[in-house]
């Protein structure tokens, strides 16, 4: 029996699976947590790796990394970092993302040339920061990584070559799906004329190196190309994470270029494309949502159900650290429709659900804009598992859902990477899905249309129409 390893380094925790290489049983699995915070030393997450997978690489023979994308993770010549990696989700970069677009002739000009227009989390931003705020830094700057790119250096050692893949490289700013080559020029103009190392950008099914004790370890990619690969998606499907942040994403067969900025035009782990709308803001509207009515998250449904669709009027535009999609960085969460009837804990809670689905909503038209065929939403993360979510989804995305068994799917993606980094053939293995549940598309959708409307008429008095 031949098992492999797939690693899920996420923003919160390190998540470690170890599968059957043929079937894509799970039969072993570990965790250990991140720091909190947008900005981490980078050797806490090769900490956690190792604390997650004590035990249970004995007997592997591959083994793949996922990641969270864009963080910048800036090495000095000897491989030490030059500071602690600034994550996808620190927005002091969003000043940076603004100018870097207009040095560069405009969004379009940015979509064109890699797929996607700078916004605070693109690694191009988070450089360009670095070169204006910490020069000192940025000169000592030698090799820069993404952090599932420091992970696989580190599991081969600290003399291997730095490699990456294409659905990370998508990420960045600096590397086109459409030519799959770094952009040297945008690297430069990011970086203020500086011109560090890059990773080598593998094939997917590609072998980065080995550990010392001569494991395979394959290319690797980011999380939301791993989640893909993971969940096995197929055409007209749409995936819709409802993690700490959401994530609204397909397989496509051709680059896209958004130049409105929206959508990012990313490479997938499997030789296409993942066409992907980020929020800052999903499951974390609920647990903040908890906290405030000092409730428990269970006890936030049962309040939420006890009130009505549409929340009696009230309306949360769920910004609450800023907001990527829309690019409202600075941004705050905002109530409207705030009267006596409607100042309860039940219509509150309500409008924390609506809204969490609502912006998801608008980042899946978003999506639907570009062209990628929608027949279904796969809806996956911890929220998902809210029995009012699975209620609400098909009314406000008015589409079919499918809620898959909760998994490990960016863990599980890198598995099945490293699986095929054991063959030579085209395609990744045939591992099974998991089960699901189908939530039919509504055959009268009045509610989930109203309840769009009426969050859309809020977003618009609060900050204008959303294509102005």
């Amino acid at each position: 029996m031949t098992w492999v390893a797939g690693v899920d380094s996420s923003t919160q925790a390190c998540k470690v699976v170890v599968c059957e290489a043929d079937s894509g049983v799970v039969v072993a699995q570990g965790r250990a947590s991140h720091p909190e915070g947008t900005e981490v030393r980078a050797e806490a997450w090769w900490e956690a790796l190792r604390s997650a997978s004590d035990g249970l690489l004995d007997r592997v023979e591959a083994i793949a990394v996922a990641g969270q994308q864009h963080g910048l993770v800036a090495l000095d010549e000897e491989g030490q970092p030059v500071r602690d990696a600034l994550l996808w989700n620190d927005t002091r970069s969003a000043g940076a993302a603004a100018d870097l677009i207009a040095e560069f002739g405009g969004p379009r000009a940015w979509a064109d040339a890699v797929g996607s227009v700078p916004v605070a989390a693109l690694t191009v931003a988070k450089l360009r920061w670095l070169a204006d705020h910490e020069p000192a830094r940025a000169d000592r700057t030698h090799l820069v990584l993404l952090p599932h790119d420091y992970l696989t250096w580190r599991l081969c050692g600290a003399r291997a070559e730095p490699t990456t893949d294409r659905g990370d490289a998508s990420g960045t700013g600096y590397w086109s799906p459409s030519t799959a080559e770094y952009r040297e020029d945008l690297l430069a103009l990011a970086f203020r004329g500086r011109t560090p190392r890059l990773p080598r950008v593998l094939e997917p099914n590609a072998v980065a190196g080995h550990t010392p004790q001569g494991v395979p370890v394959a290319a690797g990619t980011g999380d939301n190309a791993g989640a893909a690969l993971g969940l096995g998606i197929g055409p007209g499907e749409v995936v819709v994470s409802l993690g700490t942040s959401g994530t609204v994403f397909a397989r496509t067969g051709t680059p896209s270029a958004d130049p409105f900025g929206a959508v990012a035009g990313f490479a997938s782990a499997t030789g296409d494309f993942l066409p992907l709308v980020c929020t800052l803001n999903a499951a974390r509207v609920l647990g903040s949502s908890a906290d405030l009515l000092g409730v428990a998250r269970s006890e936030l449904e049962t309040l939420a159900e006890r009130s009505e669709p549409g929340a009696a009027g009230l309306t949360l535009l769920p910004y609450l650290t800023g907001e990527r999609t829309p690019n409202l960085p600075h941004a705050t969460g905002t109530l409207h429709g705030l009267r006596p009837d409607t100042m309860r804990p039940t219509h509150l809670a309500r409008a924390a659900y609506e809204g969490m689905l609502c912006n998801l909503a608008d980042a899946l038209d978003h999506l639907r804009a570009t062209g990628a065929p929608i027949q279904r939403v796969l809806l996956i993360g911890g929220a998902a598992r809210s029995q009012l979510v699975r209620t609400l989804a098909p009314q406000i995305f008015d589409t079919a859902v499918t809620v898959p068994e909760p998994a490990e799917y960016v863990a599980l993606g890198a598995a099945r990477q490293a699986a095929w980094s054991l063959t030579s053939t085209p395609n990744p293995p045939a591992w099974p899905r998991t089960a699901a549940t189908e939530l039919p598309r509504p055959h009268d959708n009045s509610t989930g249309l109203r309840i769009r409307a009426q969050y859309a008429d809020a977003r618009t008095r609060q900050y204008g129409r959303a294509d102005e």
